[in-house]
């Protein structure tokens, strides 16, 4: 029966006055009565994408990939589809009353930056006259909603743990995370980290790592990782109160470089038109995701698990690849519109519940 009204709640999810209800369901309640909705396939959707690349003030140029000249268009015109129920439509409106004078706040890498203007975007598109500022001061960017007072704020760090410079040189400690008070007092947390934790060479940030009083030139990059979220986990179960912040862990985001993931070596994403349309993506789990599923299990009711990593291998389509400022080709980061608009769905529907 609990299946049944799930299913019925989710397929037939109400719309009056462009306000959408919602029930108590929460997004593990979902997964622990049978819907996943992080289990299912891509189909076309003629009414995609959410929004107008044109039209939404806040994307950055690695992202733009129309501003670019990508010439496709089908990579815009797929909706994630769980095999068991189905997700309803973003509504901003809904979203900015049920939000009105809060703070939402995106904390980690560019990955994060991705996410959080995918989101100002598809509230922005979603209001007739939208009125917003957008400010950066001491390291934090906020899209303000005005009429609403809803504040969508990015702190990058992507680490989530502290790096700093000392006489010796710029250390990355694993055990330690300074910046955390700028992090308190938010009604939503989103944190996200893994892509410059295997950053080598000229582009890696740091000169050491540092545990305790312990201090190395390196170390294996997921033994480092798991100690830095395992901190992070700390910070949660320390700092935060589950009835005033929901707090959420964006999940791994994973890369497109090699093609033999989804078995074509000889490809990488900057020739990809269509997603992975299989059910079982070759590559298998990252291993950095393995990491992230058991820390999770230490933050229980305190923060969930946006499971976005395995409906986001199947998307070897929807990287900026040369459709971008960035030199090379990123099979990295996403394109917006694009697939941060599925995630930030997940979100929304998760925050409404």
């Amino acid at each position: 029966m609990g299946v049944l009204l799930l299913s019925l709640f989710l397929m037939f999810f109400v719309r009056t006055n462009n306000y959408v209800n919602a029930t108590n369901y929460s997004i593990d309640a979902i997964s622990n009565i049978g819907c996943n909705i992080y289990s299912g396939k891509w189909i076309y959707d003629s009414s995609y994408p959410m929004y107008d690349f044109s039209k939404c003030p806040f994307i950055d140029n690695q992202f733009n990939c129309k501003k670019y000249n990508r010439p496709d268009n089908l990579y815009l015109k797929y909706r994630w589809q769980p095999f068991s129920c189905n997700l309803p439509r973003f509504n901003g409106l809904f979203f900015l009353e049920k939000y009105k004078g809060k703070k939402i706040m995106f904390v980690g890498d560019s990955l994060s930056l991705n996410m959080w203007e995918s989101l100002g975007c598809m509230i922005h598109s979603s209001l007739p006259n939208p009125k917003t500022s957008l400010t950066k001061k001491n390291g934090i960017a906020e899209i303000l909603f005005l009429d609403y007072g809803v504040s969508l704020l990015m702190y990058r760090t992507p680490f989530l743990v502290d790096m700093v410079k000392e006489n010796i040189g710029t250390i990355l400690k694993l055990d330690s995370i300074s910046d955390g008070n700028a992090w308190k007092g938010m009604d939503v947390l989103i944190f996200n980290s893994w892509h410059w934790w295997i950053h080598t060479g000229t582009s890696q940030p740091w000169d050491y790592i540092q545990e305790g009083s312990q201090i190395v030139k390196d170390m294996n990059r997921l033994v480092a990782f798991n100690k830095g979220m395992n901190t992070w986990a700390r910070w949660v179960n320390k700092n935060i109160d589950p009835s005033k912040t929901k707090v959420f862990f964006q999940g791994i985001s994973p890369t497109h470089y090699q093609g033999k993931d989804w078995n074509e070596p000889s490809k990488s994403c900057k020739v990809e038109t269509q997603p992975f349309l299989d059910t079982k993506y070759p590559g298998g789990t990252p291993q950095e995701a393995i990491v992230v599923n058991k820390v999770m299990k230490k933050v229980k009711n305190k923060a969930y698990l946006l499971n976005i990593t395995t409906l986001s291998q199947y998307r070897k389509d929807a990287h900026p690849g040369f459709y971008s400022d960035t030199h090379g080709s990123d099979c990295s980061h996403w394109c917006l519109p694009g697939l941060p608009d599925t995630w930030n769905l997940l979100l929304y529907t998760s925050l409404i519940s």
